[in-house]
């Protein structure tokens, strides 16, 4: 019979065991169990004298109260009972096929095991006597062996202390996740797809610093994005979209703390931290457990998104029969709005269990430990052009050629010709109007197109232009031809959008573009530029304001 576990004894056993603690108790304590003490202890217990010597002996092996529970009746837990050569059939196959990089499933390794014992003339074993061994092995030494040391390593390592920060902005965690909501497009209230969220949280308040929205994949210029809203004071962001709940958190972060995925390592993002004073801290590989705030806080907006109609749920089984595409109700916009709403209000005003406070009131304590005041950029716009991504050009007499597009400005005839080594030149991939070159004292000069009369582009869609004139067998692409390509493709786009999924899609990742068009032209460039490297504006200013920053990015251009 089998010692059992206090846990998995009944209330009555136990009570049982307690009361014959006691009286066991000061028999073990005895050096010579005498006749008188027995009876007297078989007398209290209601027991035979061999019982009571048998309780005895247990106590003295392990003085505790569970050693006096009433043993298991049966075989010991991890008795093996089969014939000794099935289980060599199962330890082989378990060894063979079981613990390799092809991770079979429960069911093959039964269906393996059972051809071996038929060709061996043995009676195959159950399935559950299969998944019984399996569940006896190492679960650390079968992950190695299935799915390497590293993994391994990440899963089931010990984390023996969290990740933390002891004031405000001291450390900001981004990570991006898809939304577990369909949205709809603007005009024809259409599903479209699943968009895209990049989040920022302050570790020691655990307060989102900021986030962004987007139909494309992660980028770095979604990264960029939010880290802009991150920084920048929100009071005009809340107002614009109707909002007066506060939202304290702006200003610089002393580093920021982001996995390894392309975008967070892209060089745009290093410089621009670094011009800024920001360390980038990127976590050990295959160590999810050190990004576990943003998770959690990435757990929490999915669980509350749930709610909300065109919900995806977490998984097929918890989503059932309901179609999201068929209930999706938000647009990007609308999704964006309610995302503020629930973080300024449910998410800041309530407690958080890992601090024991609300955000918003550990936000006032964390920020008064600060050692210095809030570091916030002396340029907003300048800021977010730091970020961007950034490809290396020569100014040439005609100016700057960037995705077969002409840019000009009088500006750059301090350097056209003169200098033979390639300048950085910065971009915006929601408008390909205008880049912004970056002199070789550090300033940014706003550069438009060499033909203000040409519409602003997505890169988006200038890469789709390209994609079908190569498919027309165009195979040199000059400018006239990319954005008669582009109107084609609005036009082709506004005709379908109510048919299709695809060009709706298209038509609103491009749908702040189409309200620029109806903007007037920008006023001609005055002649009278200085011909000399000219020198920052005394407010530190880059030139004229960009576009409104609208929930749109691309691919990874960095």
């Amino acid at each position: 019979m089998a010692k059992r576990d206090k846990l998995d004894v009944t209330d009555a056993e136990w009570e049982e065991a307690r009361r014959r603690e006691p009286v066991v108790r000061r028999l073990a304590s005895l050096d010579r169990l005498s006749l008188p003490a027995l009876r007297e202890a078989c007398a209290q217990l209601h027991l035979g004298r061999t019982r009571v010597r048998e309780l005895v002996a247990a106590y003295r092996a392990a003085p505790v109260t569970s050693a006096l529970v009433r043993p298991q009746r049966g075989q010991p837990s991890g008795t093996k009972r089969l014939p000794a050569p099935i289980e060599a059939v199962i330890e082989a196959a378990i060894r063979d096929v079981w613990r390799t990089r092809q991770k079979p499933s429960v069911s093959a390794l039964v269906r393996h095991i059972a051809h071996d014992c038929r060709a061996q003339s043995l009676r195959p074993p159950s399935w559950d006597a299969i998944k019984a061994r399996l569940d006896r092995l190492d679960a650390r030494a079968v992950m190695t062996d299935r799915e390497g040391y590293r993994k391994a390593a990440a899963r089931l390592r010990p984390v023996t202390s969290p990740y933390t920060a002891e004031w405000a902005l001291q450390v900001v965690q981004v990570d991006h996740t898809l939304v577990d909501v369909f949205v709809v497009d603007d005009r024809h209230r259409l599903p479209i797809q699943r968009p895209w969220l990049t989040l920022a949280i302050d570790i020691a308040s655990r307060m989102v610093a900021g986030f962004h929205l987007t139909l494309e994949a992660p980028s770095s210029a979604s990264v960029a994005l939010a880290l802009h809203h991150a920084v920048a004071p929100k009071e005009a962001w809340l107002a614009a979209r109707d909002i007066t709940a506060p939202w304290l958190v702006s200003g610089l972060p002393d580093a920021l703390h982001l996995d390894n995925a392309k975008e967070f390592r892209a060089q745009a993002l290093k410089r621009g931290a670094e011009e800024h004073g920001i360390d980038l801290l990127h976590r050990p590989v295959r160590t999810p457990h050190y990004g576990g705030h943003i998770e959690r806080l990435i757990g929490t907006m999915m669980g509350e998104a749930h709610l909300l109609p065109g919900t995806t749920f977490a998984n097929v089984a918890e989503r059932g029969n309901y179609d999201p595409e068929r209930h999706a109700a938000l647009t990007l916009a609308e999704l964006e709005k309610w995302l503020a709403i629930q973080i300024v209000g449910p998410y800041h005003a309530d407690v958080h269990d890992g601090i024991g406070l609300p955000p918003s009131a550990a936000w006032t304590g964390a920020l008064a430990r600060r050692p210095e005041a809030v570091r916030v950029p002396c340029d907003l716009d300048g800021f977010l052009v730091d970020l961007l991504p950034c490809q290396e050009r020569m100014v040439r007499r005609d100016g700057i050629r960037l995705f077969n597009i002409h840019y000009w400005d009088d500006v750059l005839s301090v350097w056209a010709g003169r200098v033979e080594t390639r300048l950085p030149v910065r971009f915006d991939p929601r408008d390909l109007s205008r880049i912004w070159l970056e002199a070789p004292d550090g300033t940014h000069w706003p550069i438009r197109y060499r033909d203000l009369a040409r519409p602003p582009i997505s890169l988006w869609e200038h890469r789709e232009a390209q994609r079908r004139l190569r498919e027309q067998g165009r195979a040199a692409v000059d400018e006239q031809l990319i954005f008669d390509a582009v109107e084609a493709q609005r036009a082709l786009v506004a005709e379908a959008a109510a048919q299709t999924k695809r060009a709706r899609r298209a038509a609103q990742r491009v749908a702040h573009l189409t309200d620029a068009e109806d903007l007037p032209c920008p006023p001609p460039i005055a002649t009278d530029r200085p011909q000399t490297l000219p020198e920052p504006a005394g407010d530190g200013a880059v030139g004229p304001a960009p576009i409104p920053l609208l929930p749109y990015a691309v691919e990874d251009w960095s």
